[in-house]
């Protein structure tokens, strides 16, 4: 009994030592005959952080940390340092967590783990820099997302649309006003607050020395102890039939996006049966999905037509998701690729029935089978590299799930057609949805909507009788649009405040 006691008196003393324990957390991945050294510094700060009326400063911090100086370098003489090790130092910024990556062949890792680790540790934050970045940000907003990329802004606009008076609504990469408010003290004070030893995971990978483990925590060590309180996140409200957002632009074509939100994410099982629907429906850049299939393969009304069950931002020029942008809340969303805008009534139609069509009927035992097949060697794809895979297992410690693409097989291996069919009806419905359309004559495009008008079309080459006949029930689909549910904007006032 008096052993029990002091058992029980010594855990209750190691537990206040444990909770107050300091030091980041390192996810490795040791690999000894790969040369290629990558850091993933992951920081759980986001937009979700941003102060109301300085929507950007998560994202304006993190490029004056991974596209400034340090305190010894500035940022010129910085690249020109790692330029002939072709090293690279990026970043990524979203919702919940930010990402500071570094690549070095490990010949120069001493040298290139100096100043990456400084560029956090201890930072330059130079006007010129401060200058520079912000000017980055909102040229991104001006010139790329309003002007150049109109899919682009149709995607965003679709976030924010979902996520209206949500911590998720603000853009991650700000908005003019937002941006223009910043100072540089402001950012001085975010990174304070935020860039601590409990806020931060250091991912690690390739043939890196062993001893490297030891120093990192101690460098890092020189961060303030603790982490900040989590953002609560309230339920997104609720999507009452069909809501619009025509974003008024003078173009030649309309992108079109669509979605609502959805209670799972990758920490719960229905996810995986989701994936195989998401993936029949819509599987990105393939022609798997049936959208493609049908809008693009049979009618070859534009380039791509997808689904996706969780945020998606692109690798690069791979067809694959980027690692290390996970959040607790997902949205279920269809990206239509510009169509002609005189096709854009009958594609939205379209797309919508094919949604519908999912819902009553979902996957034919067929259908479910060869999907989940592809899913489980297709998804092996997307950790091709060290520093893919090392994201994904950061992601999947994030997720408190085991290594995603481990659950992936072990999920699908053991679902039944079923399970997916019953997840498609509980989670996706095609009567509630927001959609955002970027197009020109907004307000003609509201009429025929209301109105719904027939929207036949036509082609340039034949084809076959079963599609024209379907083209006719298409051309007269019925889209219960409100004209109280659209808002027609001006191009120049998205993501302006």
């Amino acid at each position: 009994m008096k052993r029990t006691k002091i058992l029980i008196l010594l855990i209750a003393m190691a537990l206040p030592l444990f909770a107050q324990e300091s030091g980041i957390r390192i996810k490795e991945l040791y690999s000894p005959n790969y040369p290629i050294i990558t850091f993933r510094v992951m920081i759980e700060t986001g937009s979700i952080n941003d102060p109301k009326g300085k929507e950007g400063l998560n994202a304006l911090t993190i490029l004056m940390l991974a596209q400034g100086g340090t305190k010894n370098l500035s940022y010129k003489k910085l690249q020109e340092k790692i330029y002939p090790w072709a090293a690279s130092i990026g970043y990524q910024f979203d919702k919940e967590v930010s990402v500071i990556i570094g690549e070095v062949h490990r010949d120069h890792l001493e040298k290139f783990y100096k100043i990456f680790s400084d560029l956090i540790l201890n930072p330059r934050f130079d006007e010129n820099d401060f200058k520079r970045n912000k000017e980055q940000l909102l040229n991104y907003i001006k010139a790329t997302i309003r002007s150049g990329n109109d899919e682009e802004l149709g995607k965003q606009a679709l976030v924010s649309f979902i996520y209206e008076n949500h911590p998720y609504g603000a853009p991650e990469f700000g908005t003019v006003q937002g941006l223009n408010n910043i100072t540089l003290d402001d950012v001085k004070e975010f990174y304070k607050r935020y860039f601590t030893q409990g806020n931060i995971m250091f991912g690690i990978a390739g043939g890196y020395p062993k001893d490297l483990i030891k120093r990192i925590k101690k460098d890092f060590s020189k961060l303030p102890p603790g982490k900040p309180e989590r953002v609560q996140l309230p339920e997104p409200e609720k999507i009452n039939g069909l809501e619009f957002l025509l974003i008024e632009k003078e173009t030649r074509s309309t992108a079109i996006s669509f979605g609502f939100p959805i209670s799972v994410n990758r920490s719960h099982k229905d996810f995986y049966a989701l994936m195989v629907a998401n993936s029949y429906f819509g599987e990105h850049r393939t022609f798997n999905g049936i959208l493609m299939q049908k809008i693009r393969g049979q009618r070859g009304l534009n380039y791509g037509d997808y689904s996706y069950i969780e945020h998606f931002v692109q690798d690069g020029s791979s067809t694959f998701p980027v690692p290390n942008i996970p959040r607790r809340q997902q949205y279920f969303s269809v990206w239509i690729r510009p169509v002609e805008n005189k096709n854009r009534h009958f594609v939205l139609r379209q797309a919508i029935r094919e949604l519908e069509n999912l819902v009553k009927n979902g996957l034919s035992q067929k259908d479910f089978e060869s999907t989940r097949e592809f899913l489980l060697n297709y998804s092996k794809l997307w950790v091709q590299t060290l520093n893919r895979r090392l994201g994904y297992m950061m992601d999947s410690d994030w997720y408190g799930i085991e290594y995603f693409i481990d659950k992936i097989q072990k999920e699908l291996s053991e679902l039944k057609i079923e399970d997916v069919n019953n997840a498609v009806r509980k989670y996706l419905n095609f009567e509630n949805i927001k959609i955002v359309a970027v197009t020109k004559d907004a307000e003609s495009y509201k009429q025929d909507l209301v109105s719904n008008k027939p929207s036949p079309i036509t082609y340039v080459s034949p084809v076959s009788r079963s599609i024209l006949e379907e083209d006719k029930i298409i051309q007269e689909y019925r889209l219960d649009a409100k004209p109280e549910k659209f808002r027609i904007v001006p191009v120049d006032l998205i993501f302006e405040k």
